[in-house]
């Protein structure tokens, strides 16, 4: 039995039933990753003899009868890079944190120990996510396992890239701006990026405050919604964290949406979209009227001004808490300098790349004196608007169904010389962060350049469950795609 083709939900009950044990699954799946992250480049550091560790202490504590009520005990997972594991290297993919080792744990990470999954490793992201390619990583750009000369998406484009390579059934990511959903489109894989509060953000190295949401990323939607389960959650260490939530996500995974409403935005399909991709979400709505949903088109406003206002808040955000990179604390510092002046200055221009620099820059700018109110003030008042649009939406309908990308996966380095183009790719993303709605991205084909095609479903407020239903029934009339490694 080849392990590493398993989904985590497999695995975890071959392992249950005592069919193979989690050093077992562990060393497969280290192996598979040896073989073939030289040419993916998918992780920045892998921890070999810690999950072997932890592997053989899962083990033994399952055989003792523990972790009964976990789906994913002794299941490896791989763990995007800018969130904090102990003892392990957290860099953000930036040279400004190349050698930072926090001393804590992130409180997602805690609840994935609590519920036995091993971490393998840390993977690829652009960095401080700030990218939607994978490519501005200070480590190098990871490589799409579907085409090597293509980007994997971003910026958890190593976690995409990673459950797609078969290096890890299952991986954690953010979403700040369609950071999961956009290379789980390209990678050809599912992810979920909960509503804001759903998941603590306590110790993820953040970029953009408000919009910024862990989530899991499987080769299905029923290994998403388990991940979900296990990582959701009231945490009294983020003041955003929302108690008292219904996260039974696995009951959602039922082949029914009869009766269901769906809603396709007309300007979701309009100009600017791939035909190919504009057609696998024509067929996805007849296939979910088929089951008995009623799918019909519907102006959704605001979607236009969505992109300029996300990269003005995340910008500002950005600006503002990446601040604390002086070389004075921890992380890089520069090695010449004769004053304290020269430290901050020496130390940011050297540690820090174009795109983050770029993203600072234009957030200094927006909340600068004789800027904020025609800039950033202006932003914020787009943002509620475009929330507003989304709740008269979801008045009428159940979620919405779209595209995830304007297309599928692009060649590497057209968007480094074209960083408008790149922004502008994340039309279908950014307006679920800035209005905090969950959205799930699921393969529905492939398109003549024999790439995935991801479709996006995006629900109102905490309805995770109804995500999940919509995309579990899609799921179930297509069959799996996976790259030729």
């Amino acid at each position: 039995m080849d392990l590493t083709k398993l989904s985590a939900l497999e695995l975890g009950r071959e392992i249950k039933n005592g069919q193979v044990s989690a050093v077992d699954a562990v060393k497969e799946q280290l192996a598979v990753i040896k073989d073939r992250d030289a040419k993916y480049q998918c992780f920045i550091s892998v921890e070999a003899e810690k999950a072997l560790a932890e592997a053989e202490t899962v083990q033994k504590k399952i055989e003792q009868g523990e972790y009964k009520n976990s789906p994913i005990a002794g299941v490896p997972i791989a763990v995007k890079d800018n969130i904090c594991v102990k003892d392990m290297y957290a860099t953000c993919a930036s040279k400004m944190l190349y050698n930072f080792k926090p001393g804590y744990h992130a409180a997602v990470i805690e609840k994935l120990k609590e519920a036995g999954a091993i971490i393998i490793g840390k993977t690829n992201m652009d960095e401080f996510a700030m990218g939607s390619t994978t490519e501005t990583s200070y480590f190098g750009e990871t490589k799409n396992p579907w085409d090597i000369e293509r980007v994997p998406g971003g910026s958890s484009g190593g976690s995409a890239a990673a459950v797609a390579a078969e290096e890890t059934p299952i991986a954690l990511g953010s979403d700040t701006g369609g950071s999961i959903r956009q290379p789980s489109a390209f990678c050809g894989v599912t992810g979920i990026k909960p509503t804001y509060g759903t998941v603590s953000r306590f110790g993820l190295i953040a970029y953009a405050s408000s919009l910024d949401q862990i989530g899991p990323i499987g080769r299905n939607v029923s290994d998403c919604a388990a991940l979900l389960e296990v990582i959701a959650g009231h945490d009294i260490k983020d003041s955003t964290s929302v108690p008292d939530l219904d996260k039974n996500y696995m009951l959602a995974l039922v082949d029914d949406v009869k009766g269901m409403r769906i809603g396709i935005p007309s300007g979701y399909i309009g100009e600017g979209l791939d035909p190919e991709i504009r057609g696998a979400v024509t067929k996805a709505g007849k296939v979910l009227a088929e089951k008995g949903a009623i799918v019909e088109t519907f102006d959704l406003d605001m979607a236009d001004y969505a992109v300029p206002a996300y990269y003005v808040i995340a910008s500002a955000e950005a600006s503002s808490n990446l601040s604390r990179y002086d070389g004075v604390k921890y992380g890089y510092r520069t090695k010449e300098f004769t004053n304290l002046a020269e430290v901050y200055k020496k130390t940011r221009n050297e540690g820090f790349g174009q795109e983050v620099k770029r993203r600072m820059m234009i957030g200094a700018f927006v909340l600068s004196s004789g800027y904020y109110d025609a800039y950033y003030i202006k932003a914020l008042q787009v943002k509620a608007l475009i929330k507003k649009a989304f709740d008269e939406a979801f008045k009428k309908y159940d979620f919405i169904l779209g595209p995830t990308a304007p297309t599928t996966a692009l060649k590497s380095g057209n968007n480094l010389e074209n960083p408008l183009k790149m922004y502008l790719g994340d039309i279908y993303t950014v307006s679920v962060n800035l209005a905090g709605l969950p959205a799930i991205s699921l393969p529905y084909g492939i398109d003549s350049k024999g790439l995935p095609i991801g479709l996006q479903l995006i629900g109102d407020a905490f309805k995770e469950k109804t995500i999940i239903r919509g995309a579990y029934a899609l799921e179930q009339t297509r069959p799996a795609i996976r790259p030729a490694l």
